[in-house]
């Protein structure tokens, strides 16, 4: 399907909604909760599917039980100003009124406001309500917020002595919010609440019920196993906890926080990965203390347990409510008995070992020897009960055999110690950032390439990558980056593997292309047994061939603890769902608004509590800005419902639960006007490289417009060009809810200015996949089969007049020939640009045959070609890779490829 476009760079634009493949729903019952039949049962339900459409269910019979009818704090909130008559903009004047107060506090500190409401213009004009900052904050505080802020005073003894003998000792503050209370506000959230779960569901691809589908917290295991401790009708909030020191002054001071962040598994990962959604809320601030009152030998072992005294104190309301349950308004209206429990801990290694009261020379999750941890090795997971147990025998005085043998540090109250239902070892997850893209594959993998191959090697090989649409293209090399981030750990393993082949022996490609395939697939937001199986198998692989870099001298042994975790990620995957809904990422990105701008908007002085009345007035201009949100929707819904009662539809779809379904279709777009009209054939020629066109061009003609046989191209002709197609894939689940907006180019070089002032850019012909048997672009052919080739794409035109109406619009393109048996080392396809009659072999295409883009690499061999650059490196190579991990969806096809 080809669609017009305005915007030559633009594509239709689509919501962040949520998805068919996630929707679930609340199990209706009736007034007295009659138990649903025991016996297994799969339901169906209309999303999109990989085969047919289609996801299979299996619903835990006896969860999510709702009590009664109750009312969330918007319906709250809005009854009670129109019992007062209070406008919705109050205290505020009016929508004008409320907007700019929205912008003060969002943008502007407090001095400036102040600045800002004095201004004559401000004053004499805009005539606002509040003349000065400190009526303006007032309005502000008397907005609801969620729940308040709390400071406990801890008093840390030290073992270091003062001048006359006493003891030194620190009183700290602890800032904290009810994490009950904060749960609360979660799981009623009414805007969340298309996005939320009550009850666990195993999800199938087949009927049958044999081949499992986990992505979501509530269609893996845990939540599942879990639900049986809990009496009938239970309704379980998973807390997802997560916890990282981080720095607020960059360039001077020592400034740093301890946030606490929380979010709950009822709440879907595509939305709790959005910031702006506030799914994920901060509930306290740890003490960041560098404890002077201790001795250096004693400080790191008191840090552990301040840590851990805070945590309880912090935690503390959720040992009765996991134990007992709390009546909860949820999103849907409904009140639910709601039993918060420790579900995961998001944290980098360190402070994962901090949490599991072990050394850092140890495993947190399992009890794998310190000395073993490069072994493929199934060691048993620690048990929370026994190394209570064992600490405790220490606190006593006795010296238990297994506290040295299990590296534990003497923490004798861990805050999870109490916490119902919680296995504090089981809750580490997957950290895709610090253990895959930072550890494994930056600071080892790619140091054992450099290691074997050399920087200057390794330099030359990134510059001559060729380009692709939004790939980062690193000019110098990597050995002159001095920061690195995910995002360019993420951009080099795009291009690793290709590039590294031919350069290193070939069981260090086995080797590279093993730890690359597990990144890819712990990406993957949505697993099957066969992507985790695709796990495993990569891990087996690795360790099956890793003794080749001790032989090479690059490595003396395999003891590396973030290597060792990729172990245990199976198993998590199967317990909780996909990786990237525990990712630290997210942590890291809530530093800037919940730690770094509060600290930016304080003195900087005695700076805990401003931080904490800053994020205060923050979050209840943010809980005001989403009330009116959910006010004018349902308003909207109201005036739609009232709409519909008058039409004669309702009684067709009476009892039936219909679930839209994003399209399957590939979408083509093309600017609505060509941006480089009435180009002649000369210049295709010369400037696109188009040196067949107008023999293409004919056969195209005789095969699709045989009755035009009178009318044949030629050199006068002109035709409309563009300079690129949007192409619109549909949502993959493994990979994304929405659509996937690709670009495919086709733009000539274009000289600097003759002053100088305007740069030049290169021309950039994409290589793309294009279905090789004629027929339009499907869903079908997203996969590497016999149907589908690369083509360069040179010229995107459409047929001038004097051809006839012709609505689909057309490519000039050149082939390569047919994959190649993957590489037996890398697993990579090698093509070349296939000939006739000693010519590049070329065509005119339809652009809707078009399916996607695709990234080729130069087969480099062992020294790359150092005429080589990334601009001309299609033209000078004979030989090429086509690239899977380009990303995540091309790897999926090259998995699956027939």
């Amino acid at each position: 399907m080809v669609r017009d476009t305005d915007d030559e760079d633009g594509a239709p634009a689509y919501n962040d909604s949520f998805s068919p493949l996630r929707r679930s729903h609340s199990i209706d019952f009736e007034e007295d909760n009659p138990i649903p039949s025991k016996s297994r049962r799969v339901t169906v339900e209309d999303v999109t599917d990989e085969e047919d459409g289609r996801r299979y269910f299996e619903p835990y019979p006896e969860a999510g039980w709702t009590l009664r009818e109750g009312q969330t704090s918007f319906e709250r909130h809005q009854q009670y100003k129109e019992s007062e008559g209070e406008d919705k903009w109050a205290p505020f004047g009016d929508e004008e009124e409320w907007g700019l107060a929205e912008w003060l506090v969002k943008s502007l500190g407090q001095t400036k406001t102040d600045e800002f409401l004095k201004l004559p213009i401000t004053l004499n004009r805009t005539k606002p309500s509040f003349h000065n900052n400190r009526s303006f904050l007032q309005r502000v505080d008397a907005l609801p917020h969620g729940p308040g802020w709390n400071c406990k005073k801890v008093s840390v003894k030290g073992n270091r002595t003062d001048e006359n003998g006493q003891s030194l000792h620190e009183d700290l503050e602890l800032w904290t919010h009810d994490p009950v209370e904060c749960i609360k506000e979660l799981i009623g959230n009414p805007l969340f609440k298309e996005y939320m779960v009550y009850a666990p569901s195993r999800a199938y691809e087949d009927e049958a019920g044999t081949e499992r589908i986990i992505d979501d917290m509530w269609t893996a295991d845990w939540w599942w196993d879990k639900q049986k401790e809990l009496p009938e009708g239970a309704t379980i909030a998973p807390i997802i906890l997560a916890s990282d020191k981080t720095m607020l002054s960059q360039f001077r001071g020592d400034k740093s926080a301890w946030p606490v962040y929380l979010s709950i598994g009822n709440i879907a990962k595509e939305k709790r990965r959005q910031t702006s959604a506030r799914a994920t809320i901060l509930i306290g601030y740890l003490p960041a203390t560098k404890l002077d009152c201790f001795t250096s030998d004693a400080r790191s072992l008191a840090g552990y347990r301040l840590f851990h005294h805070c945590l309880s104190l912090l935690l503390e309301p959720l040992i009765a409510a996991g134990q007992d349950g709390v009546d909860m308004a949820c999103a849907d209206s409904f009140i639910r008995r709601v039993y918060p429990i420790l579900a995961a801990y998001v944290a980098d290694f360190p402070e994962q070992c901090l949490v599991a009261c072990c050394k850092e020379n140890r495993c947190p999750k399992c009890l794998v020897a310190a000395d073993e941890r490069g072994d493929p090795l199934n060691s048993l997971i620690r048990d929370p009960e026994l190394t209570k147990e064992i600490l405790e025998r220490r606190r006593s005085g006795q010296h238990p055999v297994e506290f040295d043998e299990y590296g534990l540090r003497p923490v004798y109250k861990p805050f999870w110690a109490n916490l119902p239902h919680t296995d504090i070892f089981l809750a580490f997850t997957p950290d895709l950032l610090h253990q895959l893209h930072k550890g494994v594959f930056k600071d080892h993998l790619v140091k054992w390439c450099l290691d074997i191959v050399g920087e200057t090697e390794i330099d030359a090989r990134f510059k001559a990558i060729p380009d692709y649409p939004g790939l980062r293209h690193f000019k110098k090399g990597i050995s002159s980056v001095k920061q690195w981030t995910g995002t360019e750990h993420k951009e080099m393993q795009r291009v690793f593997m290709a590039l590294i082949t031919g350069a290193v022996p070939s069981r260090v490609v086995i080797v590279t292309r093993a730890l690359l395939d597990f990144c890819y697939y712990a990406r993957l937001h949505t697993h099957t047994s066969e992507s985790l199986d695709g796990l495993e198998n990569a891990l087996a692989i690795f360790h099956a061939h890793k003794d080749v870099l001790q032989e090479l001298a690059v490595r003396e042994h395999f003891n590396i603890p973030k290597l060792h975790q990729l172990s245990h990620y199976v198993q998590s995957i199967k317990l909780f769902g996909a990786a990237d809904g525990f990712n630290t990422e997210l942590p890291e990105r809530l530093h800037i608004d919940f730690a770094k701008e509060a600290y930016r908007a304080s003195n900087k002085r005695d700076y805990e509590e401003q931080m904490a009345l800053w994020l205060q007035r923050q979050e209840a201009v943010f809980c005001r800005t989403t009330y009116l949100e959910w006010v004018a929707e349902r308003a909207a819904r109201r005036t739609e419902r009232e709409s519909e009662y008058d039409s004669d539809s309702d009684a067709e779809n009476e009892g039936f639960d219909v679930v839209p379904v994003v399209s399957q279709d590939i979408i083509h777009v093309l600017a609505k006007t060509a941006p480089h009209p009435r180009r002649s054939v000369q210049h295709l020629e010369t400037m696109h490289g188009a040196v067949d066109f107008l023999p293409a061009l004919t056969l195209f003609l005789q095969k699709h417009l045989p009755h035009n046989h009178s009318i044949v191209p030629g050199p006068q002709d002109r035709f409309d060009t563009f300079r690129q197609v949007v192409i619109i894939l549909p949502p993959d689940p493994r990979v994304s809810e929405l659509p996937k907006c690709l670009r495919v180019r086709a733009t000539p070089e274009v000289l600097p200015s003759s002053s100088g002032r305007k740069p030049g850019s290169p021309n950039r012909f994409d290589m793309a996949l294009v279905s090789s048997d004629g027929v339009q672009a499907s869903k079908a052919l997203l996969t590497l089969n016999a149907a589908v080739r690369v083509a360069q794409v040179r010229v995107l035109f459409r047929l001038p007049r004097q051809f006839g109406v012709y609505p689909r619009p057309l490519a000039y393109v050149e082939w390569f020939t047919p994959f190649r048996e993957p590489d037996e080392s890398s697993g990579l396809r090698l093509i070349s640009r296939s000939t006739r009659h000693l010519r590049r072999n070329s065509a005119v295409i339809h652009v809707d045959e078009i399916i996607r883009p695709c990234h080729l690499i130069p087969k480099m061999g062992q020294l790359v070609n150092p005429t080589w650059t990334s601009a001309n490196v299609y033209e000078l190579a004979s030989e090429f890779y086509l690239n899977p991990f380009i990303d995540l969806e091309t790897f999926c096809m090259s998995t699956t490829s027939t």
